[in-house]
Order: C-alpha cells, then sequence, then structure tokens
C-alpha cells in the first residue's frame, strides 16, 4: 500500500540542537597534528641552534687557546719594552748629568794640596760635604783657599776638625762644605 500524506509541512520550530555536517574528530585530529607539528618545528630549530652554538663554542675554545699563547708573548714584549725603556731612560739621565761630576772632579782635583786627601764626598741638593785627612793645619787651610780662590766653590765653610795627640804623625780629620757653580 502507497500512502500519501497532503497535509501542508508543519510550521513548528524544535529546539533540539543539532550537529554541524562536517566531523568535529577530525577538526581536533588535524588541530594535535598542527600542534606536534609545530612543536616538533620548534624542538628540531632548538636542537640546531644548541649543536651550532655548542660548534661555535669549541671552535671559541680552540682560537682561545691558541691566542693565550699570543697573549703570553706580548705581555713578555711589553715587560721587555718596559725594562728596556726604563734603562734607556736611566742612561739618558746619567748621560745628561754626566758633565757636572766630571767638572767637580776636574775643579776639585786642581784644588788639592800634596799633603790633603779626601775620604769622602757627599752632594746633597747643591751643598757638597768633604770629608778627608791631613798632616798639617795649613794644608787644609790651603784646601779651602783654594776652593775660594777657583771661583766655582761658593759658601766654603769647616764643619769638624778633629786631631788625634794619641797617634804619632798627628792626624787630622776634617769636615769641609761648599756649593759647586761651574
Amino acid at each position: 500500500m502507497i500512502r500519501i500524506n497532503l497535509a501542508p509541512a508543519s510550521t513548528t520550530k524544535s529546539s533540539s540542537f543539532t550537529l554541524p555536517g562536517f566531523n568535529l574528530g577530525l577538526l581536533f585530529g588535524g588541530l594535535a597534528l598542527l600542534l606536534v607539528l609545530v612543536l616538533g618545528g620548534w624542538w628540531w630549530s632548538l636542537s640546531s641552534e644548541i649543536k651550532r652554538l655548542n660548534t661555535e663554542i669549541a671552535e671559541n675554545k680552540k682560537q682561545e687557546e691558541q691566542l693565550k699563547v699570543v697573549i703570553a708573548e706580548g705581555e713578555r714584549y711589553r715587560r721587555d719594552k718596559e725594562a728596556l725603556e726604563r734603562r734607556v731612560n736611566a742612561i739618558d739621565l746619567v748621560a745628561r748629568q754626566q758633565a757636572r761630576p766630571v767638572y767637580l772632579m776636574d775643579a776639585l782635583l786642581d784644588q788639592l794640596p800634596k799633603d790633603l786627601w779626601l775620604t769622602r764626598m757627599e752632594e746633597k741638593a747643591t751643598q757638597l760635604k768633604f770629608a778627608g785627612n791631613t798632616y798639617s793645619s795649613t794644608s787644609l787651610s790651603d784646601f779651602m783657599s783654594n776652593l775660594k780662590a777657583s771661583g766655582k766653590f761658593k759658601d766654603v765653610d769647616i764643619v769638624d776638625a778633629k786631631q788625634d795627640l794619641t797617634k804619632s804623625p798627628r792626624l787630622i780629620t776634617f769636615e769641609v762644605i761648599a756649593r759647586f757653580e761651574p
């Protein structure tokens, strides 16, 4: 038997939930697959970056070891250079100041009497101190007169003069100060 419904279609809406026309399992599966691919790509990029950085660190350590030798050689060169510069400066200073002691000794030798000898000579700032021995006070007086008369020694004065009466011959020990102006 065949039935035909001639009644109009019902216009009442039903409040029932209807599923969409596509499968949500496939959607979430695709999203999970996409998440796995993104995380896998991120992990792969991080691991390749780690490998690259480890390689770079190893190369830098090799280069550091090579440069340590160069740095040590440079430091040794710098120390040697500074020592050499100190020596050159000392030689230069001695060379510049060499004329004064030569003039001083030359001027002093011309003023020494025969029976007087110097045992010590000190220079502090501009003052000279001569210490020595003689057998006669006349020689000491002649020495001081000669220093004054030379014109190169100024402010000549006797500081100390002692004669040892217990010894024979009687030796006079003296100290004289003066300023040298070449």
